[in-house]
């Protein structure tokens, strides 16, 4: 039996567990999870009861954030899970490759360009191996829309016109964690939208070029809420009576994860999981467009919003010989309950799988609209996460969609949502290869 590779999880949040889990359960011949990392004891202590209780697991050794390096040293390890907020993920990537370990990064890679540069100037100069996990690339649906666009469909692509929503549960949420404070996530820009542009990126096999953008805080913040009459606000869901029927607001005492892993681990950190989406104090635009011209002369139209009454997306692509209609409903609509199963929160606890039914119309030149079936696949992100996840522990086999993301890709995904920010902020378009050096 060959020897287990030996991971480190750094950063002990709701996304980390799709990995731990997976050591634990469906891969744990193949690895071995020797170590958890974060600057929040209570946090790591709830997860290692959390396996305990549900997988008999032996607890996992604990370092606190500040430990890192002795962590490496001490439990030998190969390969830095890395999902932290996104800020500190360069830190932590660049530190892992220099102690000659590889690393494995949630999206986005990282959150500007001098971040993104310490990236990609530290794998080359180390040589390790930087995995992006770019879950969207699996999902059976997608990888149905890079299959058609290889065969030629409809032939060359010149244009391309997406648009993404997100629900009220969930595009809310971004308003009220971290993620509101545009220099802990790049905005909506960099952490949601990487995986928009990623896929844009991979289904037309070509880079970003110009971009040019606008985008704005325009229904979520307290000046938003004042001019459309609101007059009680408050700045946190926890203890205040104006939050009780609020269905923006997050009740981190009716959840017992949500109340061990963030409400009783406030003590150490500060970090209150349950802010008002009417606060003060965001940063990051709800509602943007964007055009991009990519290396291959293909154009992209995009729009994300963060407060729709439904979920998912449409994306038309304009070909030389026709056009590929794809649209992918992800949530039907938010009933505005605190019990609502598509609030984040709920439906991580659940740990349920949700059909997301999707639908691929090919409309040639000259012809016949064709449907093309789509499988049905359930789990999160469509099927993508597990998929991902025998990628990720078990390697990838000759892949002909190339689904396997590396640093470059990661770095070409968030260099958009950067090169968005920045036109955001200038009014003027940004050219991609201004913003870092390969």
């Amino acid at each position: 039996m060959s020897v287990r590779k030996r991971y480190a999880v750094v950063g002990l949040g709701s996304r980390s567990r799709m990995f731990t889990m997976a050591l634990l359960q469906d891969y744990q011949d193949h690895g071995q999870l020797v170590a958890f990392c974060d600057r929040n004891q209570t946090r790591m202590n709830y997860f290692n009861q959390y396996f305990a209780d549900r997988l008999a697991a032996a607890p996992v050794p604990t370092y606190k954030s500040e430990d890192f390096e002795r962590m490496i040293h001490e439990q030998q390890v190969d390969c830095v899970i890395v999902t932290t907020i996104d800020r500190a993920h360069h830190h932590y990537i660049v530190r892992a490759l220099e102690l000659g370990c590889d690393a494995i990064t949630e999206k986005p890679m990282t959150v500007d360009a001098e971040k993104c540069q310490a990236i990609v100037d530290a794998v080359k100069r180390t040589g390790r191996k930087l995995t992006v996990t770019f879950n969207y690339r699996y999902a059976p649906r997608n990888s149905r829309i890079k299959e058609l666009l290889q065969q030629g469909i409809i032939g060359r692509v010149n244009k391309v016109q997406l648009e993404w929503l997100l629900d009220t549960a969930h595009g809310a949420d971004y308003f009220r964690r971290w993620h509101r404070d545009k220099l802990n996530s790049g905005g909506l820009m960099v952490h949601k939208a990487t995986h928009h542009f990623d896929l844009v990126n991979w289904w037309l096999d070509t880079q970003p070029e110009t971009v040019f953008g606008f985008g704005g805080l325009t229904f979520y913040g307290r000046a938003n809420a004042e001019a459309r009459g609101v007059t009680s606000f408050y700045d946190r869901a926890f203890g205040r009576p104006q939050a009780q029927n609020d269905p923006f607001a997050l009740h981190l005492d009716r959840d017992e994860g949500l109340r061990r892993m963030y409400l009783e681990a406030e003590h150490e950190d500060g970090y209150a999981r349950d802010q008002s989406v009417f606060g003060d104090g965001i940063s990051i635009e709800d509602d943007m467009a964007v055009l991009v011209r990519y290396r291959n002369k293909a154009t992209m139209s995009y729009h994300l919003t963060a407060y729709s009454p439904w979920e998912g997306y449409r994306v038309a692509f304009n070909g030389t010989t026709g056009r590929l209609e794809y649209e992918v409903h992800e949530n039907s609509y938010v009933s505005g309950s605190n019990g609502d199963s598509n609030r984040p929160e709920i439906r991580d606890a659940m740990e349920a799988t949700v059909n997301e039914p999707a639908r691929i119309l090919v409309r040639p030149l000259w012809g016949r609209p064709l449907q093309v079936e789509v499988e049905t696949n359930e789990g999160g992100h469509g099927g993508g996460d597990r998929r991902l996840l025998q990628d990720v522990f078990l390697g990838s086999e000759d892949d002909p969609l190339g689904r396997a993301a590396n640093h470059l890709d990661g770095a070409m995904s968030i260099l958009t949502g950067i090169a968005a920010n920045t036109s955001f902020a200038s009014g003027m378009p940004v050219q991609v290869g201004s913003l870092i050096r390969f």
